[in-house]
């Protein structure tokens, strides 16, 4: 007599045969096998253009003068007021040139502009690198309408699996809790597939790579 068994029985049955059968592993080098292609191209120039191509804002600065000017100059290109800044390394830097924005969260709700430090930048997809153990937090990277990210250029790797290597020589064994990668300002085409910037975070991303912090 035929067993009467359903289909979700059937399948099971077939998952515990699998299971019981031992087999060699088909691909023993595919974690040392490299994801992409060597390429001679220069990671500065790879950022720009990735982070271009995904509506982002690239600016190479040789120095901290050199960053003050091109700030000042976009402040002046948005009227921007309302400018928050939480990291004291960057503070330090802005106060040097007595450039004004907010040390605290007073009327943050107004908050035009947040600027923020990295992790790391990833060359290959043209992303920032970030996690919650900045002074900034998350809300610094998210409400503000204008984001602006400050970078070294030992920050800047060429794929996400060097910048998480960067995390782990700073945290050691203490890796942050809340890890993230922004590509570009925030988007969204639910809306009859309209693409939308500014839906759910910042509508502009600005990338400062600074060679010299002085």
């Amino acid at each position: 007599m035929q067993e009467n068994i359903s289909s979700k029985e059937l399948m099971l049955k077939k998952i515990r045969k699998a299971l019981l059968e031992k087999r060699d592993n088909p691909y023993p080098n595919l974690e040392e096998s490299p994801l992409y292609t060597p390429t001679d191209e220069i990671p500065e120039i790879m950022f720009a253009e990735q982070l271009t191509a995904v509506s982002g804002n690239f600016i190479f600065c040789e120095n901290g003068v050199d960053f003050i000017e091109n700030i000042l100059e976009l402040a002046d290109k948005f009227k921007w007021r309302k400018i928050y800044c939480w990291e004291r390394e960057l503070q330090a830097l802005l106060s040097t040139y007595e450039f004004p924005f907010y040390k605290t969260d007073k009327d943050f709700e107004m908050a035009e502009v947040g600027i923020t430090m990295c992790e790391a930048l990833i060359a290959r997809n043209g992303s920032v690198l970030l996690s919650n153990q900045n002074e900034s937090g998350r809300r610094l990277s998210i409400y503000p309408h204008h984001h602006i990210v400050i970078a070294r250029t030992g920050q800047l790797v060429m794929d996400l699996k060097d910048g998480f290597q960067l995390l782990k020589n700073k945290y050691g064994g203490q890796i942050p809790t809340m890890i993230s990668t922004i590509t570009g300002p925030s988007r969204t085409a639910d809306i009859e597939k309209t693409l939308v910037l500014g839906a759910h975070g910042p509508k502009e991303l600005f990338v400062f790579l600074i060679d010299d912090f002085s």
